[in-house]
């Protein structure tokens, strides 16, 4: 992916703004990783179970009538997983520090995931773009070869005359 360079320097500067990020994955909703910074942790894996996550949350915020999925926090005994929204196709998970402030988790989590749901939606505009105009260019026009009559050594003609 084009955009992962940039992706990957939005997730260190949301982990240097709130130092109790201990891990950032921007991934697919269908569960591929698209930029990583999660030291410690597989991010294949990280990137799997919050797919069967959101699976599971989009279902709920449907069921009771909650609309679109934002975001899932999963509160555990040493700290949050938090998954926001990043544009139509991709989410941003990260692992915090139980001490974290969860205030500011969400503010920069919210801002991180806006970024990078821009840069997935034109990288994945871009290509449909390039998919199109490829599609769209007209074949070469067909030209036939110039015909020359036939002729033999003694200039049969072709007709019939009776």
């Amino acid at each position: 992916m084009a955009a992962e360079p940039q992706i990957l320097d939005e997730l260190r500067r949301l982990r240097s703004r709130v130092p109790q990020v201990n891990g950032a994955l921007a991934a697919s909703v269908d569960g591929l990783v698209l930029a990583h910074d999660t030291p410690g942790v597989e991010p294949e894996h990280v990137a799997a179970l919050t797919a069967a996550a959101l699976g599971v949350a989009v279902r709920m915020a449907d069921a009771t009538g909650r609309g679109d999925l934002r975001e899932l926090l999963v509160r555990g005994a040493s700290g949050y997983v938090a998954t926001y929204a990043a544009g139509r196709t991709a989410v941003l998970t990260l692992l915090a520090e139980d001490r974290v402030n969860v205030g500011r988790l969400h503010l920069e989590g919210r801002r991180a995931g806006a970024r990078i749901g821009e840069l997935v939606d034109a990288e994945i505009a871009a290509r449909a773009a390039a998919a199109e105009s490829v599609a769209v260019k007209p074949a070469p026009p067909r030209t036939r070869p110039t015909r020359v009559p036939r002729t033999t050594a003694t200039n049969a003609r072709t007709t019939t005359e009776s």
